[in-house]
């Protein structure tokens, strides 16, 4: 290297930045998006940088850029403190999470949420089959991810008439490419939740808390019928207890309208269910509908505020939310 060569790569070592974490030294590249460690051992000083494991071949005493940077600025104590901080690490959210009947399921937008923290580059939709009469109108695409480190994964995805709810029929082409890449997906960012979107019909799942409550309320009247044997008892005691069953009789009537108003309430309809309610605030969400859109909705088609909704309501105006595009 001769005089004006070194001169010239000294001018550029001194425009960059040195940074000393505990006993490593650091220099940043001209971009500043790189940083180059620069190791001073016994045995003499060497550097990560392409430039230095090539001129070191020829020239044992070669120095870079970096180097000439480190024997500037150490000496003079113009390299900088610095401390490595812990890369943030993929997560997902706990909003995309539902839990129903015990089982945690995965929503979309989740799935594509930590695929783009995971690096998504790509995500590609291939139609392997069209639906049609003759094939039943199944319908099945592939979906291809591929990851900013080069990683490709590949899985595939299928909706027809028979594994996903009428209200969705119209639109199997779009339910098998969503199940696609929900798949491929979950392989990507190792997800092993089911996806929501992957399920055939959410009201196999939907609406089991009010299934169980209107159990217990059916309880009441298998409560009231031990009443009935009583007279059996007033027969037993034969004909000097004759004047006692007026008043057993009485406190008979006296039940009756205890059983009548159970009645009642178990002829109301049950309202709607913590789950239901999650499914409804998860899809909206999704359709970017806002509350007080939902509520509208909710008002001309059934009379009453989301939050006032029966069951089988509910579970109506859910199929009408997935549906929704």
């Amino acid at each position: 290297m001769n005089a004006k060569d070194l001169q010239k790569r000294n001018g550029r070592a001194k425009k960059l930045r040195v940074l000393r974490t505990n006993e490593n030294l650091y220099v940043e590249s001209e971009e500043g998006k790189i940083l180059y460690k620069v190791n001073e051992t016994e045995d003499g000083t060497s550097c990560t940088c392409g430039d230095f494991a090539r001129g070191v071949k020829s020239d044992p005493n070669f120095r870079c850029k970096h180097i000439m940077a480190v024997e500037d600025s150490v000496p003079n104590g113009d390299a900088e403190s610095a401390e490595f901080l812990e890369k943030m690490k993929p997560k997902l959210d706990d909003r995309f999470i539902m839990n129903i009947k015990g089982k945690d399921f995965v929503v979309y937008a989740g799935l594509l949420d930590i695929a783009h923290q995971k690096g998504l580059l790509k995500l590609n939709i291939e139609v392997i089959q069209y639906p049609t009469k003759e094939n039943g109108n199944l319908a099945i695409c592939r979906a291809v991810a591929e990851s900013s480190t080069g990683e490709m994964f590949s899985d595939i995805g299928d909706a027809s008439p028979s594994n996903v709810i009428k209200e969705i029929a119209p639109h199997i082409l779009r339910m098998s490419s969503t199940r696609a890449k929900a798949r491929v997906l979950r392989d990507m960012t190792n997800i092993g939740m089911t996806c929501l979107e992957e399920l055939g019909d959410l009201t196999n799942v939907i609406g089991i808390d009010a299934a169980k409550k209107t159990t217990r309320r059916s309880s009441p009247q298998k409560e009231t019928k031990p009443v009935k044997p009583e007279p059996e008892k007033k027969q037993a005691t034969g004909k000097k207890e004759e004047s006692k069953p007026e008043t057993k009789k009485s406190s008979v009537t006296n039940i009756r309208p205890q059983t009548k108003d159970d009645d009642s309430k178990e002829e109301t309809a049950p309202k709607m269910s913590e789950a239901q309610k999650r499914a409804v605030m998860n899809l909206s969400r999704r359709r970017g509908i806002s509350v007080d859109e939902l509520d509208k909705m909710a008002v001309d088609t059934y009379g009453v505020k989301v939050e006032h909704l029966s069951a089988s309501d509910s579970s109506a105006f859910i199929r009408t939310l997935q549906q929704s595009a």
